[in-house]
């Protein structure tokens, strides 16, 4: 692996083909002004220091254009570099003029029954916010939606404010995720236990598992980190916004608590799924026995009757053959009929 540090080469390390765009929302409680462009030059004479400047990045394949921003919004070269890589675990990190945080968010494929996820990073500082997302999504659509209305009179609030508002529609997805992976699990456990011998249950629990794993990367990190937004002594986080923060964290809690739910309920289907099949072949290992013990003295009868010997009345009788199976007919009813009894079957 190459030491970033001894580098000043920029590369995008996802899987993303979209092409980077901008879209800038620049606003205060009076103005409003939008701006859309594939390059920072394209926009930049729009940003206005006396307004709040929203940036949204998507595609991450340009990264000059990505160092052009960061450059402007002196953004940390070590910052620009977890920003292009898409591997990054979750974290926030607080600078001196700005609070860096890396998320994931979450789509799923219904087809595939899988997740697919991507990166989004926020950088939030006094009059700025910029978020960057590896493919195109209309994600936050309902944000800029609220900006340019002035639902609840957001262009009225702090930055910091829009950042609470973003990282809720974060919580939202996460929540909605983890609320999915929930339900499947609770639905898999009712069919295990009403049906055992579904062939497919092994792989559905595997895809579950999978899920779960990627969500609780993506989130346990918060876990620890987000007390740095509630307790931040910096001047670029309000103390009129904590209230927001708060509630976001709200939403973090139950996301755990619910993937700790997926954890437990993970654990007991693969027990389950486990002794679903320790009962089926018990099941099949009695069925078995069950036809063996018919056919033991079946074929007793059979070999005594096979026997070369010149003086066996049986032989001679006009009734001999049909006397056979009467015999074996009977006695294997018989048996049938005493394990049914004793409920061996």
């Amino acid at each position: 692996m190459r030491n970033n540090l001894l580098s000043e080469k920029l590369t995008y390390t996802g899987q993303s083909k979209t092409a980077t765009h901008l879209h800038l929302c620049s606003y205060s409680d009076k103005e409003l002004q939008e701006a859309t462009g594939k390059t920072f030059a394209s926009i930049s004479s729009k940003l206005d220091a006396k307004r709040i400047n929203w940036l949204q990045i998507h595609g991450m394949k340009d990264t000059e254009t990505i160092r052009e921003i960061c450059n402007h919004f002196e953004i940390d070269f070590l910052v620009l570099q977890d920003i292009l890589n898409a591997r990054h675990p979750t974290k926030i990190e607080e600078h001196d003029n700005y609070t860096v945080l890396i998320l994931k968010l979450f789509t799923l494929d219904d087809d595939q029954g899988e997740l697919n996820q991507q990166q989004l990073c926020l950088i939030h500082g006094s009059n700025f916010l910029l978020t960057f997302f590896e493919d195109e999504t209309d994600f936050f659509d309902d944000v800029t939606t609220a900006i340019t209305t002035n639902i609840l009179k957001i262009r009225n609030k702090q930055s910091d404010y829009l950042l609470s508002v973003l990282l809720n529609s974060v919580m939202g997805d996460y929540t909605s995720v983890v609320s999915r992976i929930d339900e499947a699990l609770e639905e898999l456990e009712e069919k295990l236990l009403i049906i055992n011998n579904r062939r497919d249950i092994g792989a559905r629990i595997q895809s579950l598992r999978r899920q779960y794993m990627q969500i609780k990367r993506a989130v346990f990190p918060l876990k620890e980190q987000y007390v740095k937004l509630l307790r931040s002594e910096n001047e670029i986080m309000h103390k009129l916004n904590r209230p927001y923060f708060n509630d976001v964290n709200d939403h973090l809690q139950f996301v755990l608590q619910t993937i700790d739910i997926c954890r437990e309920t993970l654990s007991s289907l693969v027990d389950l799924y486990i002794s679903n099949n320790d009962l089926r072949m018990n099941d099949i290992m009695k069925r078995l026995t069950v036809i063996s013990t018919i056919f033991i003295p079946l074929t007793f009868l059979v070999g005594v009757w096979g026997m070369n010997f010149d003086v066996m009345p049986e032989l001679r009788w006009q009734y001999g053959y049909l006397m056979a199976w009467v015999s074996m007919i009977i006695i294997g009813g018989l048996v049938y009929w005493y394990m049914k009894k004793k409920k061996w079957n």
